[in-house]
């Protein structure tokens, strides 16, 4: 599984496509809830169930984002050990804390720098 193409992109895109999913569904559910504050009474009514089933969906989006996220730090962590160049010129470190200190952006620049362009080196041309 650490080395199949389409577990290595899932693992280094699916953060980050979910992350905007999410910010753009918070928007959504916000402007929502602003559009309907006009139905909200003054003197104490009750929100709308609108907003409790807008936020219950958020907050399930935010937790599934946050799921992902720590797999895919736990995948490109595992893959970057295995990784034999990474040994050699002692980058594993930096890798890794890479990984750790910019979740998400991380592995898409080892997905990008480290697999997607030592997987078909360019042909010699003589």
């Amino acid at each position: 599984m650490i080395h199949h193409k389409f577990w290595q992109a899932f693992f280094a895109l699916a953060p980050l496509i979910c992350l905007f999913i999410a910010l753009a569904g918070y928007f959504i559910f916000l402007f929502s809830m602003l559009s309907h504050l006009p139905e909200w009474e003054p003197g104490g009514g009750e929100p709308p169930l609108v907003f409790f089933g807008g936020l219950g969906i958020f907050l399930f989006l935010i937790l599934f984002v946050a799921l992902l996220s720590l797999a895919s730090l736990v995948f490109y962590i595992v893959h970057a050990a295995q990784n034999p160049n990474l040994k050699q010129n002692n980058l594993l470190v930096v890798w890794i804390l890479l990984f750790i200190f910019a979740n998400g952006l991380g592995q898409l620049v080892y997905w990008i720098i480290e697999i997607l362009n030592k997987r078909n080196p360019p042909a010699k041309t003589h």
